[in-house]
């Protein structure tokens, strides 16, 4: 996908990945604004990063499903404006529907997700669209825009594209419960089914009490790590890259919930672990869709560095 004022964008399928976004700059060239890493495995490559969804959809009768695998719909626009990219999919027991949306403009990359409830019974989506944006070192990036914001500590979200150092958490964040490291609470907590559900359930009753915080700085350093799910934070909001002079504003619609992530900065500047991680998110408080209902939410990623 490109665009004639330069700004250019990869997407995959049959995934629906956006391994790049590369945005048009102040100085005249292009900088790429997403972090995206492709590791050789005996099976492959596995690339991890980018923007992604991670999203679960399930009925009263507790029959999940996760749109994981787009078919291509259509595409429409020009090079002048906009091009967008629509998919979509859908699970094999007529459940629900799901469509996504890639929309890139000169200045702003769109991802839109509408979910169709084809049932005559309630259902519930929680999850994630994720994205991990690149940067020069985290002790130069900064996130301007969500003091006096609610937030809870969490677990990093684990989803088929995420980038999670195999150290996070070994240190734990400031007010955090000595349970952030044990293995189990780690499994219940990135939604692992749990042999004790009530014991699961006062845990997280716990965490919940003890880990829930609010933002005291307009123009937070992002140096330290970091994952939390911030409940009452702005539509939009602003992430910095002093090391790079550029910035990024992140913007949501239909999400209530935004998650950030932050690997820390003991990483090497310009690394696999140099990025930040935002979400717009429906996890602490699942979103519900009546019977045939529809629901949409996004997230753009706004270039203001023209």
């Amino acid at each position: 996908m490109g665009l004639e004022n330069g700004s250019l964008a990869s997407l995959m399928l049959p995934s629906g990945l956006i391994t790049s976004y590369k945005a048009p700059m102040w100085h005249g060239g292009t900088l790429e604004v997403l972090h995206t890493t492709v590791t050789e495995e005996d099976s492959g490559a596995v690339i991890q990063g980018g923007v992604s969804l991670a999203l679960e959809c399930e009925s009263d009768g507790g029959i999940s499903w996760s749109p994981s695998s787009w078919i291509l719909q259509d595409v429409r626009g020009n090079a002048e404006e906009l091009i967008q990219v629509e998919m979509v999919s859908s699970d094999s027991e007529n459940m629900a529907e799901a469509k996504y949306i890639v929309t890139l403009q000169q200045d702003i990359i769109s991802s839109e997700i509408v979910i169709s409830n084809l049932k005559s019974l309630p259902l519930q989506l929680t999850g994630s669209v994720i994205s991990h944006l690149t940067v020069s070192n985290l002790d130069a990036t900064y996130a301007i825009g969500l003091e006096g914001s609610n937030f809870f500590s969490r677990t990093p979200f684990l989803s088929n594209f995420g980038l999670i150092p195999p150290d996070f958490g070994q240190k734990n964040e400031v007010g955090s419960s000595q349970l952030w490291g044990q293995p189990g609470i780690r499994r219940f907590l990135s939604g692992s089914n749990a042999k004790n559900q009530n014991n699961a359930d006062q845990v997280e009753r716990i965490k919940k009490e003890e880990m829930e915080g609010e933002e005291e700085d307009n123009y937070k350093q992002l140096s330290s790590e970091m994952s939390r799910i911030y409940t009452s934070a702005p539509r939009n909001f602003t992430v910095i890259d002093r090391g790079r002079r550029n910035s990024v504003v992140v913007g949501r619609d239909g999400f209530k919930e935004l998650y950030m992530f932050s690997p820390g900065s003991t990483h090497e500047c310009y690394s696999k672990y140099t990025y930040i991680c935002v979400g717009q998110s429906a996890v602490l408080k699942p979103i519900i869709l009546g019977p045939e209902d529809v629901w949409r939410g996004g997230q753009h990623l706004h270039n203001p560095n023209l």
